[in-house]
């Protein structure tokens, strides 16, 4: 962490952990100053907000509270109720029922909820100790509802506007204050916060969720000015418009629900495919380039976060080339079947590719975005990143944590004690089950109220003894609509509801505060969660942070990021699209004993004090750093000079021991595609032959006794390099990308050490078939069996027209055949598919030209003693950590740039690419030039 200190951290995410209200801040009366200063308002809890929309689930009014029995008398009139009727004491919270002190009715008082349009005022954040964001990933998801109502005036509160202040003479007579924001990332806010001083400089980038089209410039740079040296902020300025079409449409509509494996069926299906939503989106992601580009300095990490700005590293590589950028997915990432179904594809993935390092929150979706990335874009993917032509990008799994320590200190306030005892009083006798979700169809609300359906059903003995709390965070009106929570709810409560029970209340994030929420945690004897996808079930890490007093079980959707993590597999798992299954876990919950509960408890909570807030922050932005300077060293091909043999001579002149590392096909020797088919033998018998010239290149290179020079080759061993070691044995040749050694000692021509001995090579088998499959699909393809890897040639034209239909068929069904072999064979094999414009390779793991050469210079290897054979310096550890060599002169010449790399690290070594694309090489050459600078080596004396 010490690392960070001298850099500044510029945080991307869609909103800014503060926003700006117009108005002067809410006076507080004396007798509520003391309660306000120990415990603020917490966003999205106990925080007035105007909605744009009569939700669909009523919350409970203000006024005087009816007895349950009157209400019921009310409620008799709508036999059916969606959730708790309006003034109904069903809510907990509606008030305290034990007795409390004046100081504590005071704080009640401040701290009860108040619906929208109350005569409750909100308090400024400004007091108090730091608020502790609710870390549900995208709470109070209708973000900005305020835009969405911006086109029906008539829907819209004036007073959490900012557009109402166009009526104002004079901006700078406008006043305001700040307020946090009940729409930012809670979870990447308090993890923030949680790293304290030792991430001292940070700039936050991000919109406020409001509409601002109605700002004067000079009311702007007032608040930019402030926001700056206040909260260390900048905001982006956005018209209402575009940020409506690019978060209310793309994002929620197309983004959201492809992510989460919710491709919709018709009539949406059009605007999902179609959405013309897509330019808002690119220009939002323009507008934060623009303003990250204008504050950046030399020495900042820039840290995107999230699915709303996937086109941004790209952007910011294209104008800051060498700045550190990590790009983060807070939430699932699909397989590669569903993420395809996106028109826009290929636009969002190079979007995130131009990041040093992409994070996701577990393994399985980075796997699923190294797949799309190698199906879609044909790019080489490595179990630690992606390869691209000019420079690699790390890919890593950083799970995201809860702050523990704010927690512990949040659950010892009075005010939860005393919400606790009075949830105790409240609910004496009953079993309460807590969940926690979003409305939308995504976090599977309704299959939670119809699988506690099933089990008052199935057990009606708990029929008026359990009670399922939840609390619902917003999302947009659409998406709560088709969540269909309503109805469900309606029917279940209509079924069992009695004159002192309604089986299930629902309780919205504006209808109570932080410190009920964690109450609720504390006194529940289940929390359930029941997404059908997730990135990190974050309010889990609460509940278990929560009880640790009674210790209760934890019910966890196995389709959560959490459940991923050995530590979380001590709840009770369920697939929520089961609802018996969830039935049965409920009651396993209820009947658990305490032992069990305990045991369960404890490695559950082992993980969330291990998997905590600090730890994320802190390991992505290291790696990040450290990404960027290991591969943005790649400089532009035009950046790097054409090899002077004349300055690299006289060194060689002089060298004593020389090592020299030639690539065989593509670099000495040129073949085209009819040649390549040719030595395979397709279509007839196999026919290899290598021009002479090249062959007496190589031996005048190693008649010198001073140096020994390597053939650094992909082609098989037999019938092929054979016929090479035969015509010139003075040379030492590495065949099948690393697979297979023959060192010059060895006189006979067909001796050759194998580096994959050890390696199980049965999958070639199943590959076979596979890629057989595919050949018989594709016209003039054709397959290179070799010893220990697998070739499939899928263009076999010298012509490569994208617009041609044969070309765009051969395209895809090579990407279709590497999913394929990757999906069966590759985790379980341990395999490594390489691209290439007109083919690909099918290799193990761990095996490559830069490990072969580890091997030659590794002390008694092949290069040092010619009498090693199969030695230790044939393990993978040896290979890849001896980076010294007795050589005086080490000359590369090629196209690998894992090879450049590792060379590059020896002081006395010269590298040199052809490939002609980014390199980390020193120097690079046309393919033209290759054999005349080499006879220029030869012939020199």
């Amino acid at each position: 962490m010490s690392s960070l200190r001298h850099h500044r951290v510029i945080i991307a995410s869609l909103f800014l952990p503060n926003t700006t209200i117009i108005g002067d801040s809410a006076p507080s009366s004396p007798a509520d100053e003391s309660a306000l200063h120990s415990l603020p308002p917490t966003p999205g809890f106990g925080t007035p907000t105007h909605s744009a929309r009569q939700p669909l689930l009523s919350r409970p009014s203000s006024g005087p509270l009816k007895s349950i029995v009157e209400d019921l008398r009310d409620k008799s009139r709508n036999p059916t109720p969606s959730v708790t009727p309006h003034t109904e004491s069903i809510n907990p919270f509606s008030r305290l029922t034990t007795k409390s002190s004046g100081a504590q009715r005071s704080r009640e008082q401040t701290q009860s909820p108040k619906t929208p349009g109350g005569s409750g005022s909100s308090t400024p954040t400004t007091s108090g100790p730091r608020n502790y964001q609710t870390t549900h990933h995208g709470s109070n998801a209708g973000s900005r509802v305020q835009r969405r109502s911006s086109r029906n005036s008539g829907h819209r509160a004036a007073s959490r506007s900012l557009s109402s202040s166009r009526k104002d003479s004079a901006a700078h007579s406008i006043k305001w204050h700040f307020e946090s924001n009940p729409h930012c990332n809670g979870g990447l806010k308090n993890a923030i916060e949680s790293v304290g001083d030792r991430l001292r400089r940070k700039l936050w980038v991000g919109t406020l969720g409001i509409n601002s089209d109605g700002f004067r410039e000079s009311l702007r740079r007032n608040m930019e000015w402030r926001l700056r040296e206040e909260r260390d902020s900048i905001p982006v300025w956005i018209p209402d418009a575009d940020f409506a079409g690019c978060y209310d449409e793309y994002c929620h509509q197309v983004l959201w629900p492809a992510l989460h494996y919710a491709v919709p069926d018709a009539p949406k299906i059009r605007s999902f495919y179609e959405s013309a939503a897509f330019k808002q989106y690119v220009a939002v992601n323009q507008r934060f380039a623009d303003t990250i580009v204008s504050a950046y300095v030399e020495g900042d990490i820039i840290w995107v976060n999230d699915y709303h700005l996937m086109l941004l590293p790209a952007m910011l590589r294209e104008r800051l080339p060498g700045a550190p950028i990590g790009f983060f997915m807070h939430v699932a990432f699909p397989s590669s079947e569903i993420f395809r179904c996106l028109s826009v594809r290929e636009d969002l993935l190079k979007g995130v590719l131009g990041a040093d390092l992409v994070g996701f929150q577990t393994a399985n979706y980075a796997r699923h975005f190294r797949q799309t990335v190698s199906r879609i874009l044909t790019a080489e993917a490595l179990p630690k990143g992606i390869q691209l032509d000019d420079r690699f990008i790390d890919v890593g799994v950083f799970p995201m944590g809860i702050d523990v320590n704010s927690i512990t200190a949040k659950k010892q306030d009075p005010e939860v004690k005393e919400w606790v005892k009075s949830l105790k009083q409240r609910y004496a006798g009953m079993k309460i089950i807590v969940g926690r979700d979003k409305l939308d169809v995504i976090q599977g609300v309704r299959h939670k109220i119809q699988a506690f359906e099933a089990f008052l059903d199935k057990y009606p003995e708990y029929q008026g003894k359990v009670v399922l709390i939840q609390v619902a965070l917003q999302t947009t009106e659409e998406n709560e609509t088709q969540g269909g929570v309503a109805d469900v709810v309606s029917h279940l409560n209509s079924r069992f509801s009695t004159l002192t029970y309604q089986p299930v209340v629902f309780l919205h994030t504006q209808d109570l505060t932080f410190s009920q929420y964690l109450a609720l945690l504390t006194v529940a004897d289940a929390f359930m969660v029941t997404s059908q996808r997730e990135g990190m079930a974050l309010r889990a890490h609460e509940f278990v942070e929560c009880q640790e007093q009674r210790r209760r079980p934890l019910i966890l959707s196995e389709f959560t990021g959490s459940y991923s993590f050995s530590g979380f597999r001590s709840c009770i798992p369920i697939n929520p699209w089961d609802k018996r299954m969830t039935a049965k876990a409920i009651h396993q919950a209820l009947n658990m004993d305490d032992e069990e509960a305990s045991s369960r408890w404890e490695d559950l909570h082992n993980h969330v004090v291990t998997q905590s807030a600090q730890a994320f922050v802190t390991s992505f932005l290291v790696r990040c750093l450290r990404s960027n300077i290991e591969h943005m060293q790649s400089a532009d091909s035009a950046d790097i000079a054409t090899l002077d043999v004349a300055r690299i001579l006289p060194r060689y002149r002089h060298s004593q021991k020389r090592l020299l590392l030639i690539d065989f096909e593509g670099t000495i020797w040129q073949r085209d595609i009819r040649t390549i088919a040719r030595n395979a033998g397709v279509g007839g018998s196999q026919n290899f032959e290598v021009p002479e010239d090249v062959l007496r290149l190589l031996g005048r290179l190693a008649d010198d006794p001073k140096n020994q020079v390597w053939l650094l080759s992909g082609l098989p061993t037999k019938g092929m390099l054979d016929i090479v070691a035969e015509k010139v044995p003075s040379i030492g040749i590495i065949a099948e990308n690393g697979c297979f050694i023959k060192s010059s000692s060895e006189r006979d021509s067909k001796s050759w050490i194998s580096m994959v001995a050890n390696f199980n090579l049965t999958w070639k088998g199943a590959c076979m078939e596979i890629l057989q499959y595919f050949t018989e699909r594709t016209p003039g393809s054709f397959i290179e069996e070799r010893e220990a890897s697998v070739v499939w040639r899928f263009w076999t034209d010298n012509t490569m027209d994208a617009h041609s239909s044969d070309w765009q068929w051969a395209h895809r069904q090579a990407a279709e055949a590497q999913n394929h072999i990757f999906d069966s064979l590759g985790e379980r094999y341990g395999l490594r598919i390489i691209p290439g414009s007109t083919s690909f390779l099918v290799l193990p793991n761990n095996i490559s030209r830069s490990t072969a050469v580890g091997a030659i210079l590794h002390p008694g290897g092949p290069a040092r003693s010619p009498l090693a054979t199969r030695a230790p310096w044939l393990a993978t550890e040896s290979t890849e950590t001896e980076d010294t060599t007795e050589f005086d002169f080490v000359f590369a010449l090629g196209k690998d740039e894992k090879l450049m790399r590792r060379l590059n690290e020896l002081d006395n070594a010269e590298t040199c690419s052809t490939s002609g694309k980014g390199t980390d090489a020193k120097w690079k050459l046309g393919a033209d030039q290759v054999v005349p600078s080499l006879w220029r080596f030869a012939e020199s004396k």
